[in-house]
């Protein structure tokens, strides 16, 4: 089923993003460019739908990370980085919507012009466009940028660089992309590249920056302090050449925004309590229901915000390694999940306020559909049926229990399906046919309470099972370096999908990432369907041919069994300070870095 949207207002712009989806044969510069059909917005749009182009400049926002970080250079695998950098301080040769499932919109171009099978895509600078230090943005720069992001930046940016035939001037102020194979999806990817200044790196190596070489960029923001593993602060540039594009009105509205960093996501909160930041994300409804009685939230100087959003539920939950032993195995993966008591840990940590995840895209109109594949899912699964679990055909439902601590039914039913892999108990303990315990450990960042208490749940149950299970609380420097080594059992796992899932599947589960360090196929997929469908995804020509091919695809990821799923997060939870406000016209990407704290402002007063 379609989502319903927030508001009658936005029903026609939602539409034109997800109906009007023939072919679109683009072959004229244009303002925007759509994955189906045209953009919703039209050329002469003068701001986002759901941005106040009137919303206050000024004010400052703080905001809190847990870990540290060693580098200010988001562009690169080295070191750890602030996250909120690449979104703050670099712009792209497009922008986009966040109430259409994928369009894109000129942002430091002007046009954008592809023909009508996507294998080439050109775009003309704007003539306006300029870096932060008052120098103009210029085609050698976005060459310069797509070739150093693609051969030395991080992972993510290598795929599309490897599908790059050619990239060339084609005039003063045009640049144009052709691609070495059939992809509708590239010609936006590119358009989303973030552009670097060529002039900065010419003395120095690029993947050899250091903390003191900040990339220099041409967004509203930019680096104006930091003191290593504590704090950034971004300050607002007053001379920003974009302020007055339609995609910029309304957006980028603070003077200053500080990131200050923590050990742990409780000294964060507390933190927040006292008054040193504006704003937490709460992912627990039951924390959301008790943990906000604090004297600022009585007093109203603290608001509570629901912002609901129209996002598939992604992936969130305890992900095994599959690349290694016992996990390797779908019979143990399986029994992993018939042990996981969720009705009992979601009564216990959230009061069963939260649903859970049950699939990949759940909550959406891309996401499988109850009981056996039909229609065109059907057909596009078939070729496939020696390679897939048969239940991505006849259906599948995550394992339930009846909501008791003892979960008697479910633990029956993992201790068959260790016994059909070759585990039997001794004395106790759960062995291999060669005397082998059978032992993991769950690696975790330290201070993740919220896991570890999930965990203090589970482990009882596979211990009940002759399951050894330690847990590995590591610093975020050490987890960030063993999860791009993937040197894991099995660990904590959130995976945010969109409505136009594309090339990113490649790097989250193909075949070719599961070995390349760094990628983000944590749980190490190795599967020809799941590459097929992937493939198909990027090469279907209609809306009801994505859309079937994605429901196809969540079947394989779900049957798969490589994540123990958790609870949803349907509504975002935003605790902020009452200064903090947000426009009442809501995308249906509503809640997410895309947005928040983009759009927002500060106002010293209610009106």
């Amino acid at each position: 089923m379609r989502p319903v949207c927030f508001r009658q207002f936005w029903r026609p712009i939602v539409i034109a993003g997800l109906i009007s989806m023939g072919t679109f044969a683009q072959s004229d510069p244009s303002h925007g460019i759509a994955m189906y059909g045209p953009p919703a917005l039209p050329h002469d749009f003068v701001s986002l739908p759901y941005a106040n182009p009137n919303a206050p400049k000024g004010g400052r926002l703080v905001t809190g990370n847990s870990g540290g970080f060693d580098s200010l250079n988001p562009f690169l695998r080295k070191g750890t980085v602030s996250w909120q950098l690449r979104f703050f301080t670099h712009e792209s040769l497009m922008g986009r919507n966040w109430d259409e499932p994928f369009s894109l919109y000129g942002l430091l171009a002007e046009s954008v012009e592809t023909d009508p099978d996507r294998t080439w895509v050109e775009f003309v600078l704007r003539p306006e466009a300029k870096f932060s230090d008052g120098t103009p943005v210029t085609v050698q720069d976005v060459i310069w940028s797509f070739e150093t992001l693609g051969t030395k930046g991080h992972p993510r940016y290598l795929g599309l660089w490897s599908k790059i035939q050619s990239i060339q001037a084609t005039g003063p102020r045009s640049v144009r992309i052709t691609f070495n194979t059939p992809d509708r999806e590239l010609a936006l990817i590119a358009g989303l590249r973030p552009i670097l200044q060529k002039a900065q790196w010419q003395d120095v190596e690029f993947s050899d920056a250091t903390l003191a070489d900040i990339p220099i960029g041409s967004a509203p923001y930019q680096v104006s302090s930091f003191e290593p593993g504590r704090h950034v602060t971004l300050t607002r540039n007053e001379d920003y050449w974009g302020k007055n594009l339609p995609l910029r009105r309304g957006v980028g509205n603070f003077d200053e925004v500080r990131i200050d960093f923590y050990g742990d996501a409780d000294v964060m909160f507390e933190a927040f309590k006292a008054g040193e930041l504006d704003f937490v994300r709460e992912f627990n409804a039951e924390n959301w229901a008790s943990r906000y009685g604090f004297p600022a939230v009585v007093a109203g100087d603290v608001v509570q915000s629901e912002i609901p959003h129209q996002k598939p539920s992604g992936m969130t939950g305890l992900v095994m390694n599959s690349r290694r032993a016992p996990f390797d195995d779908i019979r143990v993966r399986d029994a992993m999940l018939h042990a996981f008591n969720f009705e009992f840990i979601n009564d216990t940590m959230t009061g069963g306020r939260q649903p859970r995840i049950s699939s990949y895209f759940s909550g959406s109109y891309l996401a499988m559909q109850d009981g056996p594949a039909k229609g065109s899912v059907a057909d596009i699964l078939e070729p496939y049926v020696a390679d897939i679990p048969t239940e991505a055909l006849t259906g599948y439902t995550l394992p339930a229990s009846n909501g008791t601590a003892r979960n008697r039914k479910n633990l029956r039913k993992a201790m068959a399906l260790l016994t059909d892999a070759g585990w039997v108990v001794e004395n106790g303990q759960l062995q291999d046919q060669n005397g082998v315990p059978f032992a993991f450990e769950i690696l975790l960042r330290q201070g993740d309470s919220q896991n570890k208490a999930i965990i203090d749940i589970y482990r009882k149950s596979l211990e009940k099972l002759g399951i050894q299970v330690t847990v590995a609380a590591v610093d975020n420097a050490q987890y960030t370096q063993r999860i791009a080594g993937f040197d894991f059992d099995m660990t904590d796992y959130r995976r945010a999908l969109s409505l136009s899932p594309g090339n990113e599947q490649s790097l989250y589960w193909g075949s070719e990432s599961a070995a390349q360090d760094g990628s983000r196929n944590v749980m190490g997929i190795q599967s020809p369907a799941v590459d097929a469908l992937i493939q198909a995804l990027l090469t279907s020509t209609s809306q009801d041919q994505f859309q079937s091919t994605a429901r196809a695809l969540d079947r394989v990821l779900t049957t798969g069994r490589y994540v123990i799923p958790i609870w949803t997060y349907s509504v975002g939870r935003i605790a902020h300070i009452k200064q903090l406000k947000y426009p009442s016209n809501l995308p249906i990407y509503g809640d997410g870095v895309e947005w928040m704290p983009a759009v927002w402002w500060y106002e010293e007063t209610d009106k």
